[in-house]
This record gives structure tokens, sequence and C-alpha cells, in this order.
């Protein structure tokens, strides 16, 4: 019996779903799980007459494998990642490769990286999107870790992902060490802010438009014909057109509150680390953690007043606004990828990776959650300069912004006015009138700091990198702190 391409361990949904995609490729795929009663199960069940090798330990799982072995592990986030690399290493040889498709914390996937590669093999981190539908038919995949490694990875990953309309496929090399496993964290944050985007636009148009379930259904399908065509105004339009057994739309039933993995507070935790004003992905994150607070939200709502201005206009005004809102949601998620790109452009020089940012807006152009129609034109903008400081700046980006602009600022103050929450809108609004500001008033802050801690400044009509001190209230000294960033 002939060797198996690549091994594969944990067999949850997503494990399952990737080792049938393999299998459907051409590929002999060898499974392991810790408990081996699922993998009887699989091999009995859903994989039987497959080219797939059901194992009964990690010995067994190595010995069916190809030199040099690809073992791929699709297990919880953690500790469990950690065991299985050194239950693997005493079992393989030089210049095996160890792969870890989970959704790990990029900070780990480098530390795993030199552990394993002080061993004498090679280790991949890969981001996999998609979800289960995605894992079975295609997702898309972000590989980093071990540079040499690629290549034995490369015609399986390649195989099974997502391709775009000219077959072009939804994986490529991102990166040394952890630069994968970082570029799907930033992946997943901008899911966040795409998500919590939509849903503003839906209670824009529930709660002050005053529109139904079915109504909004109509508005997100008429939406999918425009540049905000995406995979998740696709689902959304399906969700508002769902019905419960009781006839009303299931949305309607759902509570309140938003749970989540981690990876969007590790997005918005690794802007604070390098500096990069990642806003709306953060206030994605907190509305989120406010959502948690169903009982204290019911109360509150009762002791400070929970209702919401209702839109008195016309048929007219209010298929004007709901196209306003249209255009406020594009704009909002133009802001939302400039400032993903710049942490990925931050971390990127901080990390020594040599990321390709048009390649991974094509990476993300089928399979992931956030696919669209509009990651074409960041491809489009990186082609045109790979060396761009932000997406706001390209001509095409530049220009379609200024057209929304006005729109945009009369849904904010509406939303304002209404008393409807709309954080993700309003901070991207607000970045966006802060990185055009030429002057800022953080000359104020820095005197502040000044004063109360002899913190220091620059001055306007000196040279940059020459600090100052003043002594604020005529007995404070001359003696200041060390200049450093807080």
């Amino acid at each position: 019996m002939s060797k198996c391409d690549i091994g594969l361990i944990g067999l949850a949904v997503m494990g399952e779903n990737l080792v049938m995609n393999m299998e459907s490729k051409g590929f002999r795929v060898a499974v392991f799980n810790r408990t081996v009663e699922k993998v009887t199960n699989f091999v009995n069940g859903r994989a039987a007459g497959k080219n797939i090798v059901g194992c009964m330990s990690l010995e067994e799982l190595v010995d069916n494998l190809e030199k040099p072995r690809r073992i791929m592990l699709m297990v919880k986030a953690g500790k469990p990642v950690d065991d299985f690399i050194d239950k693997l290493i005493p079992l393989l040889e030089e210049g095996d490769i160890i792969i870890d498709g989970g959704n790990s914390h990029f900070p780990d996937t480098i530390r795993r990286c030199e552990y394993v590669e002080s061993k004498g093999m090679r280790f991949i981190g890969t981001g996999v999107s998609g979800g289960e539908e995605g894992a079975l038919n295609g997702p898309s995949m972000m590989p980093g870790g071990t540079p040499s490694a690629w290549e034995y990875v490369k015609p399986i990953f390649q195989a099974i992902c997502a391709k775009v309309e000219d077959g072009s496929p939804c994986c490529d090399w991102v990166g040394e060490n952890g630069a994968g496993h970082f570029v799907k964290m930033v992946h997943n944050g901008i899911e966040y802010g795409d998500m919590q985007l939509i849903c503003e636009a839906y209670q824009l148009m529930r709660d002050n438009l005053g529109m139904s379930a079915e109504e909004m259904h109509e508005v997100f399908k008429a939406w999918k014909k425009t540049e905000l065509d995406s995979y998740l105004i696709d689902i959304t339009t399906d969700i508002l057109a769902y019905k419960d057994e009781d006839g009303e739309p299931i949305v309607n039933h759902i509570l309140d509150t938003a749970g989540q993995k981690g990876t969007g507070k590790w997005t918005a935790i690794a802007a604070l680390d390098e500096g990069v004003p990642l806003t709306l992905i953060g206030e994605a994150v907190f509305s989120r953690c406010l959502s948690a607070m169903k009982s204290e939200r019911v109360n509150a709502s009762k002791a400070l007043g929970g209702s919401y201005q209702k839109f008195n206009g016309t048929a007219e005004e209010k298929a004007a606004f709901i196209e306003s809102i249209r255009k406020a949601l594009l704009a909002s998620k133009i802001i939302s990828y400039a400032q993903g790109y710049t942490l990925m452009r931050t971390a990127a020089k901080t990390y020594n990776w040599n990321l390709n940012y048009g390649g991974i807006a094509l990476m993300w152009r089928g399979g992931c959650i956030i696919r669209s129609v509009f990651l074409g034109k960041i491809k489009e903008a990186y082609d045109r300069d790979p060396s761009l400081s932000n997406l706001l700046l390209d001509p095409y980006f530049k220009d379609k912004i200024a057209s929304l602009v006005p729109e945009w600022r009369t849904v904010v103050a509406s939303a304002v006015l209404a008393g409807v929450p709309t954080p993700a809108f309003a901070s991207a609004l607000s970045y966006f009138d802060g990185y055009r500001s030429e002057f800022l008033p953080a000359n104020l802050l820095q005197a502040q700091r000044d004063y109360f801690g002899a913190h220091t400044y620059e001055r306007l009509d000196h040279e940059r990198g020459e600090f100052f001190h003043t002594d604020w209230t005529g007995h404070g000294g001359n003696t200041s702190a060390g200049v450093y960033n807080a």
C-alpha cells in the first residue's frame, strides 16, 4: 500500500471537512484523533471507501506518511497544540513538517516555529478561513513559518483552497514564523468590523426607520448588486428572510448578546502594542462586550430611558436615507481595511516580515468570511503602489471616499440625534477626520504631560527630535523626565 501524502490530527468539524477536501483532490490522507473512537467512526462512516487511512496511534500515523512527512494539527489552540508538537517531535526526522491549522495566537506560532526548527524540523502556522463549508469546498489559507516547508505543502494547500474567477488560488506564502497567523488574526479583526457595521445599518433601519425584517431583506438583496457585494451581505440577506416555526423572522427571536473567540481582541491588543489606531475594530470588539451585558442593559433602559427617535420623513426621504446608510457602510468598510492594512504594515517592520499586501487581498477574495468584490480594488491599489502607506491615499479609494463623506456624516449625525448607537460608523468617521487633519490637539496634551510630569515636548519652530521642558508653575525646577511614549 502506498504511503499517505499528508496526515491530519483532530477530527472535529473543520478537521473532517479538510480531510474530505484533500481526498477529493486526489491526496491520500492519514488521520488520527486523541479519542480514537472518532477515527473508527469517521473511517467506517463518512470516509468509507475513500482514500483515507485511519490510525490508532501517533506512531501509526507517522509510519503511514511519505517523507518529508507533513502533519497538520486541527486541534484547539493553546496547550493542545504544544502537547501534540512535543509528542510528535520524537517520532519525526529532520526536515519533517508540522502544520498548525488552528486559530493560534501569532506569538505562540513564532515560539513554536523557533522550537520545532531547533529540533531540525519545519513548522507552518496557517490561518484557515471559511468555516466548515469552506474547509470542505475551498477555504482561504494563509500559511507562514519555515520558508523551506512551503514547496512541500504548496501543492496540497493550493489544490484544496478556494479559487477566484481567473483560477488564482486563495492561498499563498505569507511570510516567516508567525506571519500567517498574524494575517489570519487581522482578517478576523476585519471580520468583526464588517459584521458590526452591517449590524449598525440593520439597527438604524429597524429602530430609526421602523423597517421589518422582510423590508430589510429587500434592501440587503439590492445591496448585493453594489460595491457592497460580499459573503456577509449575502448571509445577512438570507437571515432576514428566514422564518421561525411561528412564521415570524427568526432573527427577531434571537437574544442580542454576541460571543467571541478572542481573535478580534488579539487584533486590538496587537494594534495597541504597535501604536496603530485600529479604532473601528476596537469598537466592534467592545460592542460585543456591551451586548453581553444584557440584564444590566435592560435595567439601564428602564432607569435611563431606552427609546429611539423615529424617522418622520416622506417615503422618498426614507429611500434616500437608506441609500445614505449604504454609503456610510461602504465608507466605514474602507476605513476598516485601511486600518487593518496599516497594522499589517507596521507589524511587518517589527517582525521583519516581507508581506505581499496585494496577494493578501487576493487570498481573501474567495473562501473566507470577508470575501467580497471590494477586495479586488485593494489588490489593484497595491499593484499600483506596493509601498502604499495607507489605503486612503490610493487614487481610487481617495476619490471613492470623498464621494461618500457627505452622506456618511448625515448618517452618523442622524444616529446621534435619534439615540441609535453606531460606534463603528462614528469611530470610522472620526479616524478619517483625524487622519486628514494637519493639526490635532495633541500639542495641548503634550503641554499637560509636561506640566504634571515634566515629560517634555517638541516645538513647531525647531527640528524634530529636540525636546523642551517648561517650568509651568515657576517652582518646578529644570529637571525633566526621559522621553518615552505613553
